[in-house]
């Protein structure tokens, strides 16, 4: 009887083994779907504010494309995730990013970047090394409505483009944001 037992308590200790791996599976599946279906409504929103983005993105090394929603009143941030796709090989590079900021500011905000990368090796450097950038807020308004679709400045190896939706941002501050692999997701 003490031999069922222990039988029983192996073979139960392996399924909850078993269990908890493919739900951490199916989260990860579950991020990951999450993060693909806002990197497809990014791009649309993008093709559609500036239509000639669609050839660059298609022509292009590759690409990454991200969200991020943030407040601010004095001190800001924020953080979203996105994700770097290779043309070339099809490969995703899921990431995450993050911003701080410090000035005479407030607001919040949903807001989208969208990275161009004219080579394979200003890609690949940004996915292994992340990417650092600093600079000022300016004032913008989304109130309930897309804005801004231009550029916002060209990065060694590519271009990068923001669009803000749903949000608003007054005053002048120093901001900096971070971006680097997503260790859950990839």
């Amino acid at each position: 009887m003490k031999l069922n037992h222990i039988f029983a308590i192996a073979a139960l200790a392996i399924f909850s083994f078993a269990t908890t791996g493919a739900v951490a599976q199916s989260e990860k599946e579950k991020n990951r779907a999450e993060v693909q279906t806002k990197v497809n409504q990014t791009l649309a929103d993008f093709y559609k504010a500036k239509p000639e983005l669609e050839a660059e993105v298609k022509n292009a090394a590759g690409y990454g494309v991200f969200t991020s929603y943030g407040l601010s009143f004095l001190i800001g941030g924020s953080g979203g995730k996105g994700l770097v796709h290779d043309n070339k090989s099809k490969h995703i590079t899921y990431m995450d990013l993050a911003q701080a900021s410090a000035g005479l500011q407030i607001g919040a905000a949903e807001t989208r970047y969208l990275f161009v990368f004219k080579d394979a090796k200003a890609m690949q450097s940004f996915i292994d090394s992340g990417w650092e950038a600093g600079g000022e807020i300016g004032a913008g308004a989304g109130a309930g409505k897309k804005s801004a679709g231009g550029s916002v400045g060209q990065f060694t190896g590519g271009q990068m483009y923001s669009l803000t939706k749903n949000g608003f941002q007054v005053g002048g501050a120093v901001a900096g944001t971070k971006f680097w692999k997503d260790k859950d997701l990839n």
